[in-house]
C-alpha cells in the first residue's frame, strides 16, 4: 500500500466518534457520518486506514453504480466475508430490498464493542433505488442507533449528499455532516519535504490529491516530479483528470466541453460561448449549471464598494485545471512517447500560468491569517470589463458588495524577481483607481522571492503555509 499522508486532524475526529460508540451512558450510542468531498480526495482511503488504526471489527462496502440486484449481491458479499462477529447471519442468504440486507446487517454487528460499517459511493444507491433513504432512516432509528456502531456513508456527488442531512429528508439529523478537502500545502511540505514556496507550486499541479502526492518522490522538485510522471501515461498525474470527469459528467451533456473551455482560460461568459460555438447558448448554460451544481466550477465577482454584474468562472481543483491546461490535449502525445513536447509546453507556459491560478490559493490562506487590517471579512480580487484596473487581492468587511476596503495588494509568484519598485508604483496606481479605497488604504504584496520596497506589508510564502498547520 502507498504512503498515507497528512490526515491527522480527520483520523482524530472519526476516532472521537467511534470513542463516543463505546459509552454506555448512551442509550443509543450509535453514529452515522455524511462524509462528502470531491471526487479523488481520497475519502475512501481515508476511512481504509482509520479501520486498519482503530482494528475495530468493520464491513467496507463500495457501490458500483449497477443494478440493484447486483449492489446487494456485491454488498451480501462483503458483509458474509468480514470479520463482523455476526457475519455468519448472510451465509446461504441473498436479500432482494435494502431493508432486508440492512436488517441482517444489524444482526451481524457486535452489541457490547465498537464496530464501523462503511458505505461508499452512497449517491449511487439513492440514485438507483430513492427509498433508501427512508430505509436507512427506519434502520438506524430502530437498529444501528442502539449499537456502537459508527456507519460512515460516503459520497462524492457534493450536492446530494448535502441535501440528504436536508430538512424534510427521511435522514434528516441522524447524521452529521463530515467534509474531506484536499491534502494542504503544509501537509504537503512536510510530506514530500518541501520548502514553503514549493510546496504551493506542488499543490498547484497536484491539486492536494492523495493519488498524486503519494507518487511524488520525496525531496523532489516539481521539474523533477513532472518529467517522471508525464513519461507514464498510467501515472495519477495523467489519469486522474480524465476519470474525474468521466465518472461526473455523460457525454451528451456538454459539460466536458464547457469545462475544457474554461480551464483554458476562458473565464467569461461570451468567451466560454465563443470557445464551444458548436453547442446552443441554452445547452451551454444548461452545463454551467450542471458545473456549478457539481462544484468542478465557481463564479467569481469583483469585490468592492459597488455593485457589479462582471463576473468569472474558474475550475475549483488545481490539478484538474492543470490537466485541463497542459494535459489533457496531449494524452496522445504521451501515449507515442512524446512526453518531451508536454514538458516543453509546461516550461514554456508555467510563468504566466501559474500567476493566475495561485491567486484563489493565496486568497484562501489570507482568509486563514491573523493580523489582517481590522474588520476585514472578505478577501478577493477587483476587474473592469477592460480590465483596468485589475487588482489581485482586495480586504473588504463584507461582500459581494462592501462597506470598507481593508487592503489593497499585489500577488507576485516569481522565482527570481522580488516585489520591487516598479510593482509599487502599479500597486499605488491600482489603489486610486479602487472604489471604496485611498491613500490611507493598506497595501499588501504577496511574493515568493522577498520584497525590496517599503509602504507594503510583505506576507512571505512562509506566512501562508504556517496558516494551513
Amino acid at each position: 500500500m502507498e504512503p498515507f499522508i497528512g490526515r491527522r486532524r480527520e483520523l482524530a475526529i472519526l476516532g472521537r466518534v467511534l470513542e463516543k460508540t463505546s459509552r454506555r451512558r448512551f442509550d443509543r450510542p450509535g453514529r452515522a457520518l455524511l462524509i462528502r468531498g470531491r471526487r479523488r480526495v481520497g475519502k475512501s482511503r481515508l476511512a481504509e486506514e482509520f479501520i486498519r488504526q482503530t482494528q475495530a471489527p468493520h464491513v467496507f462496502y463500495a457501490a458500483t453504480g449497477l443494478t440493484l440486484s447486483t449492489e446487494l449481491r456485491i454488498f451480501t458479499e462483503e458483509a458474509r466475508s468480514s470479520n463482523l462477529p455476526g457475519a455468519s447471519v448472510f451465509d446461504d442468504k441473498q436479500p432482494e430490498s435494502w431493508h432486508e440486507a440492512l436488517s441482517l446487517l444489524a444482526r451481524a454487528l457486535p452489541e457490547n464493542s465498537p464496530s464501523i460499517v462503511v458505505i461508499d459511493e452512497l449517491p449511487y444507491l439513492v440514485k438507483a433505488d430513492p427509498t433508501l433513504e427512508a430505509v436507512l432512516q427506519k434502520l438506524f432509528d430502530k437498529e444501528f442507533s442502539r449499537r456502537p456502531v459508527l456507519l460512515l456513508l460516503i459520497g462524492s456527488d457534493l450536492s446530494m449528499m448535502e441535501a440528504i442531512n436536508t430538512y424534510g429528508r427521511p435522514f434528516y439529523q441522524r447524521a452529521a455532516d463530515f467534509v474531506v478537502n484536499p491534502l494542504t500545502p503544509y501537509d504537503l511540505a512536510q510530506a514530500l519535504d518541501l520548502a514553503p514556496a514549493e510546496a504551493f507550486d506542488a499543490h498547484l499541479v497536484s491539486g492536494g490529491l492523495p493519488m498524486i502526492c503519494e507518487e511524488w518522490p520525496k525531496g523532489a522538485s516539481l521539474p523533477a516530479y513532472l518529467k517522471q510522471a508525464i513519461r507514464d501515461p498510467l501515472s495519477a498525474l495523467i489519469v486522474s483528470g480524465e476519470r474525474a470527469i468521466n465518472a461526473e459528467f455523460p457525454p451528451e451533456a456538454h459539460a466536458h466541453q464547457v469545462l475544457n473551455a474554461i480551464g483554458s482560460g476562458q473565464r467569461t461568459h461570451s468567451n466560454i460561448a465563443g470557445a464551444t460555438q458548436g453547442i446552443p447558448r441554452a445547452t451551454m448554460n444548461r452545463a454551467l449549471q450542471l458545473l456549478l451544481e457539481k462544484r468542478l466550477i465557481a463564479l467569481d465577482r469583483p469585490l468592492s464598494t459597488r455593485p457589479s454584474r462582471e463576473s468569472r468562472y474558474r475550475v475549483i481543483d488545481s490539478h484538474l485545471r492543470f490537466w485541463i491546461s497542459f494535459i489533457g490535449s496531449r494524452l496522445t502525445e504521451i501515449e507515442r512517447d512524446r512526453g518531451d513536447k508536454v514538458l516543453e509546453r509546461i516550461r514554456n507556459s508555467w510563468t504566466s500560468w501559474r500567476g493566475t491560478a495561485v491567486e484563489p490559493l493565496v486568497h484562501e490562506s489570507l482568509r486563514r491569517m491573523d493580523g489582517l487590517p481590522e474588520e476585514t471579512g472578505a478577501i478577493g480580487g477587483y476587474w473592469t470589463r477592460t480590465n483596468n484596473p485589475e487588482i489581485d487581492l482586495i480586504g473588504a468587511d463584507r461582500e459581494p458588495v462592501a462597506k470598507k476596503i481593508t487592503f489593497v495588494g499585489s500577488v507576485k509568484w516569481l522565482e527570481n524577481r522580488p516585489f520591487d519598485d516598479h510593482d509599487l508604483r502599479e500597486l499605488i496606481v491600482h489603489q486610486s483607481q479602487m472604489p471604496g479605497a485611498d491613500t490611507s488604504t493598506p497595501l499588501y504584496a504577496v511574493s515568493r522571492s522577498g520584497c525590496k520596497v517599503g509602504g507594503v506589508t510583505h506576507v512571505t510564502p512562509e506566512q501562508l503555509i504556517d496558516v494551513w498547520r
